[in-house]
Parts: structure tokens; C-alpha cells; sequence
């Protein structure tokens, strides 16, 4: 059954007219007033749906019964990702939120290859999250990953709440991913193509990050933060 998020409060016996991204969604499946579909918020659960008008440009919809289903991952897991180039970045956002994750904030490391500002950070920022909305309809999750604003890892570090966090590293003394599993929240640092710069390692491991390895293997940038969330899924 199609799934559409729809950002604004729901209840059974509702009528409503769904939000311009979900209404061109329907109207590209071809659907027609009394086809069954899902609707889900963010706040929990999903609800039944039936679409009642097809207009030139808008659709609207009778809200149904309420279920609450959660398929989130069992440990919440933050990506702050070093930005990767375009599609790239693009790949990870839909995976990772397929995956389970909490949060991702793209990093904008030293070595980041795409460089935002502006209004052009506006724009990808949005896009990005539009890319995490695809996915959860997709994959079946009730809750959206939100997606951050870019920062470095200094403006990072300085609204940070303190936790567990760990950085994924290939230098020597780190320990495996698999001895630091548990159930709680955590924040996983990631470079960009060509790794974190050695001060920005030498700053994490000072602000309390746990350096982690995947293995013998190196990964790249989009594909190592993801074998994480596919171990704490």
C-alpha cells in the first residue's frame, strides 16, 4: 500500500487535503477517490487512509484508523557524515535512513569536496531531507530522520549535549565496532572522501570520541558509516 508523510496533525474521522509533495506523489500513481493509503506524521504509528478527491493540483483524503507500529532501529545512532560529493551524499542520506538512523549532520570537513554556503546550503539542505522523506515512505518507517544544518566540526563540538561518541579511524590502537555495541544513543563521526584531516581526528579523539574500526578493509566514505548502522540496525 502506497505510504506518504504528511506533516501536520492526524486523527481517525479526519478530512484533509494532503501537503503539495504527498498530493503530486498520489497524482503520479495514478490513483483514483476510494484507493487505500498510509499516512504517517512523524510522531508515531501510522494511519489508515482513503483518498476521496483528485483535484487538478491537490488531493484530499478521509483519515482512518490509527496503528501503532515502530519499525526504528533498536539504538539510535547520529551520523555526524563529512559532506561527500553530490550524489554520493545523496546515496548515504536514503541509505542510512533505510538503515535506521536517528540524525545525520553533514560535516563540512577540511577535505570535503563540495563546498556549501548560503543559499546554496539552503537548498541541499532541503533537498537532502526531501531524500530522507522518500526513504522512510519507502522502507516503512513512521519517523523521519532529521537532517541538519552543515558544520564544522568547531561549531559542532560547541552545541554539542554530551554522549557516547565514537569515530570511525584507520589508525593503529583503535578498537572493533562490535566490542563498543550497547543500547544506547550514539554520535558516529565520519570523514568525507579522503578521510578526516589528522587535526580534525586529533580533535575528536580530544573532545571525548572513541576512535572505532570496521575491519582490515578500507570503505569509502559513503559506505563505512553505513556498515555501522547496518551492525546496530
Amino acid at each position: 500500500m502506497p505510504r506518504f508523510y504528511c506533516p501536520s496533525p492526524l486523527a481517525p474521522g479526519l478530512a484533509l487535503s494532503l501537503p503539495p509533495g504527498a498530493a503530486r506523489h498520489v497524482q503520479v500513481l495514478r490513483l483514483q477517490p476510494g484507493d487505500a493509503i498510509t499516512l504517517f506524521n512523524g510522531e508515531g504509528g501510522e494511519f489508515d487512509a482513503t483518498v476521496t478527491r483528485m483535484g487538478r493540483s491537490d488531493v484530499e483524503v478521509d483519515v482512518g484508523a490509527h496503528h501503532a507500529v515502530e519499525r526504528e532501529a533498536h539504538r539510535a545512532v547520529h551520523l555526524l557524515a563529512g559532506i561527500t560529493a553530490n550524489e554520493r551524499m545523496d546515496w548515504l542520506v536514503e541509505k542510512a535512513t533505510e538503515l535506521g538512523v536517528a540524525s545525520i549532520t553533514p560535516l563540512a570537513a577540511e577535505r570535503s569536496v563540495l563546498k556549501l554556503k548560503g543559499e546554496r546550503a539552503e537548498k541541499k539542505l532541503a533537498h537532502w531531507q526531501g531524500v530522507a522523506v522518500a526513504a522512510a515512505e519507502q522502507c516503512g518507517r513512521n519517523r523521519v530522520p532529521l537532517i541538519h544544518p552543515a558544520v564544522t566540526l568547531t561549531e559542532w563540538l560547541k552545541k554539542a549535549a554530551p554522549g557516547e561518541r565514537w569515530v570511525l579511524s584507520l589508525s593503529e590502537g583503535t578498537q572493533p565496532v562490535s566490542r563498543q555495541l550497547s543500547q544506547g544513543p550514539v554520535t558516529v563521526l565520519s570523514g568525507p572522501e579522503g578521510g578526516l584531516s589528522p587535526s580534525e581526528e586529533s580533535t575528536a579523539l580530544a573532545a571525548g570520541f572513541a576512535p572505532v574500526s570496521l575491519g582490515p578493509r578500507v570503505l569509502r566514505a559513503e559506505t563505512a558509516p553505513l556498515a555501522l548502522l547496518a551492525l546496530s540496525a
